[in-house]
């Protein structure tokens, strides 16, 4: 069945939101690194600042998210809520461009990353009013496809712009403030149509005191949670092996820079996954219409896995190449069926909350996982070793989630 209008504007925002995903994840920590540079720092203690301010902005958004979720989910608060977090993620995208010192630089990043984040907690719960149950896999997946697709538009620009900066005879400084504002103005431009045509259907009815009702759901979420086993583990599967997927996507550029591979080698190839990234996310998919979610989710596990033990070990630039391409393959289908699989598991009107907990989980393990390479990487004075920590999440995530789907199959078979 073709996409109707609800489901193409709630994809829109995935393309509009991806553009800044992908500038985190490429121009703006070689752009960190040139300021950095200028300050005197390191290569080690450049990749761990950068990995610390990701750490700050996850764990602020962990800690936000099941509080900000569940109020979203009172009746009539979640669009107004959404957008919100869209002015704070494109506001503090363009603020970006005017820093001129890398400690400035991170603070305005964790303020602009804290926006995305949440932003992202309300889109991912939009999921089940913008569709149906039979369609929840194809369409998170066409979300991922379509984002990762059309973030290469500006992304493209902003290299014209950055790299050709000398012959357009402007300043490098001057080309960023042009490449930050193109993202923001493209992301809050393609969330325009969401914003008109977004109908909350699933909603917590409206009490006079929205806020702390809102606190006391969340408490008592938290409380039952623990009672509903096969979204529990699937919780704490998920913490684990998003981990490693969260810290690939923040820090790939980073890791290589500090590597000291070309930086221009480093753009290209993070392109190259966005276009791999594309037709893999449509496969899976239409992968999940012939085959079991949680089988093609193990899959992605293990791939990860072993994309971990090879990054561990990468030191020249085609292998970094290699690395995008095997990211670009598994990444889409692994975020887009862990969204759909946790859709289909949680109470719809509640899908806010649940998402927030959700958030938990991602962004504190991408703490975790950014945290442990900073760390492990300035120790031993080697970001091999640091990038190498994520292969034992994927090991901890894939028996977790082997759990978490045998309960999930069991409680199907009593249903039955």
């Amino acid at each position: 069945m073709k996409l109707t209008r609800e489901e193409k504007n709630w994809i829109l925002y995935d393309v509009g939101n991806s553009a800044f995903v992908l500038l985190v994840t490429t121009i703006m920590p070689i752009y960190f690194n040139y300021l950095a540079g200028n300050a005197g720092l390191s290569d080690a203690q450049y990749l761990a600042y950068w990995g610390y301010a990701a750490s700050i902005a996850t764990l602020i958004t962990a800690f936000l998210g099941p509080v900000i979720g569940t109020l979203a989910d009172t009746k009539g608060f979640k669009k107004p809520i959404f957008l919100i977090s869209l002015i704070i993620g494109t506001v503090g995208c363009i603020s970006l461009g005017l820093a001129k010192q890398w400690t400035i630089f991170l603070v305005i990043y964790i303020i602009a990353k804290i926006g995305f984040s949440a932003s992202t907690i309300f889109y991912d719960s939009m999921l089940s009013d913008v569709t149906i149950e039979e369609r929840l896999d194809n369409v998170s997946s066409q979300g991922y496809a379509w984002g990762y697709i059309g973030s290469c538009i500006p992304f493209i620009l902003c290299m014209v712009v950055v790299l050709g900066a000398d012959k357009i005879g402007i300043s490098l400084e001057t080309a960023m403030i042009i490449s930050f504002a193109i993202v923001a103005v493209w992301w809050f431009c393609l969330t325009i149509p969401l914003l008109k045509t977004y109908q909350q259907k699933y909603f917590v009815e409206r009490q006079q005191h929205a806020v702390s009702a809102s606190f006391k759901r969340i408490g008592n979420t938290i409380r039952n949670v623990r009672n509903e086993k096969k979204v529990f583990i699937f919780l704490l599967a998920f913490f684990f092996y998003i981990d490693g997927v969260y810290t690939i996507i923040d820090m790939a550029t980073a890791y290589g820079s500090a590597l000291g591979l070309d930086s221009t080698g480093l753009l290209l190839a993070l392109l190259a996954t966005q276009f791999v990234a594309f037709p893999c996310s449509i496969l899976f998919g239409k992968l999940a219409k012939k085959h079991a979610a949680e089988k093609l989710i193990g899959i992605c596990i293990a791939a990860y896995f072993g994309i971990a033990i090879f990054a561990m070990f990468l030191q020249h630039q085609w292998q970094f190449w290699m690395l995008a391409v095997l990211v670009g393959m598994f990444q889409g289908g692994i975020q887009a069926l862990s969204r759909s699989y946790f859709t289909k598991i949680i109470p719809a009107k509640q899908s806010g909350e649940y998402f927030g907990l959700m958030d938990i989980c991602g962004k504190g393990a991408s703490f975790v996982g950014t945290t442990v390479v900073s760390l492990v990487s300035q120790l031993t004075n080697d970001v091999n070793k640091g990038v190498g920590m994520i292969a034992f999440m994927f090991i901890i995530g894939g028996i977790l989630f082997y759990i978490a789907a045998r309960a999930e199959n069991a409680s199907s078979c009593s249903v039955k």
